[in-house]
């Protein structure tokens, strides 16, 4: 390695990205269901208690018979413009029973809207938590990749309940890793064990530097909410699973859109499938 080579890498070490606040403005949500009037009314009920730090809002309650396929749902969603869609899945289909997909109404919703989609626990599938719908004192925030992410971390603080806990989660995958280290382990100008400490403390240290970056801006603007880290080395699926029911977690926060693709990002759809216990913001 040249000295140029030394002092860049010195530099970038050095240079750490921080959080950048912003308010995440919601004045509107449309709850979008496929039962009667009624049933539509008491569930909207629901999650506006479940809802309580979005404050004051102005709410839009659809019932089954006012609208039929997918056209006249975007249709719909275009019309009313809201900043926030309250959903669940296999709308207008019995394939809820089957914990196999979304549902392609509400598949191609979060594809294809600008807009955030709450998707709660089907009304009828008996599986939500006890703790699902009651409040948002627990929000946890997922990614593959924490650092920068803005406005991941500025929609789960919208969320949170004032006084509640919000959860910056980063878990690097651990298959991942250990292929690379494979490949690293047959060059030999790299000293293996020296390489594997290296880039798993590297991996780390950034998304912790970002979480105490966030943790530095919400003390400065006194919010009163509290600031968890968990980041660490696993098998992302399986160790969100646990932590969502070990933690007890209220609402879970994540990216679904790529700008590379039509499909969902990264580990979204695998996430938004497995997750039926408990409500699910997707981005």
């Amino acid at each position: 390695m040249t000295r140029v080579d030394q002092f860049e890498s010195v530099f970038k070490a050095a240079s750490k990205e921080v959080f950048q606040y912003a308010e995440v403005p919601i004045r509107k949500v449309l709850v979008v269901t496929d039962v009667e009037r009624a049933r539509a009314e008491e569930l909207a009920g629901r999650i506006r208690g479940f809802l309580e730090a979005l404050g004051g809002v102005e709410w839009v309650v659809v019932a089954g018979g006012d609208f039929h396929g997918v056209e006249a749902l975007l249709e719909l969603v275009e019309r009313e413009s809201p900043n926030l869609i309250c959903t669940y899945r296999h709308l207008h289909s019995e394939a809820w029973r089957w914990p196999h997909a979304l549902g392609e109404e509400l598949a191609v919703l979060t594809q294809v809207t600008r807009h955030p989609v709450l998707v709660v626990p089907h009304p009828d599938s008996g599986r939500a938590l006890d703790h699902a719908l009651q409040n948002t004192d627990i929000v946890m925030a997922v990614t593959d990749h924490l650092t920068g992410d803005d406005r991941l971390i500025n929609h789960a603080l919208r969320f949170v309940r004032r006084g509640g806990r919000l959860l910056l989660t980063h878990i690097e995958d651990e298959r991942t890793f250990e292929r690379y280290m494979e490949v690293i382990s047959k060059i030999p100008s790299i000293d293996t064990d020296t390489a594997r400490e290296m880039i798993h403390d590297r991996l780390l240290r950034e998304p912790r530097d970002f979480i105490a970056s966030c943790r530095a801006v919400l003390e400065e603007r006194k919010t009163p909410i509290e600031i968890e880290e968990i980041v660490t080395m696993g098998r992302r699926l399986r160790d969100y699973r646990e932590l969502i029911e070990s933690r007890e977690v209220d609402l879970v926060v994540f990216n679904t859109k790529d700008e590379d693709q039509l499909a969902m990002h990264g580990m979204a759809y695998p996430l938004a499938v497995e997750l039926r216990q408990i409500p699910l913001l997707m981005l």
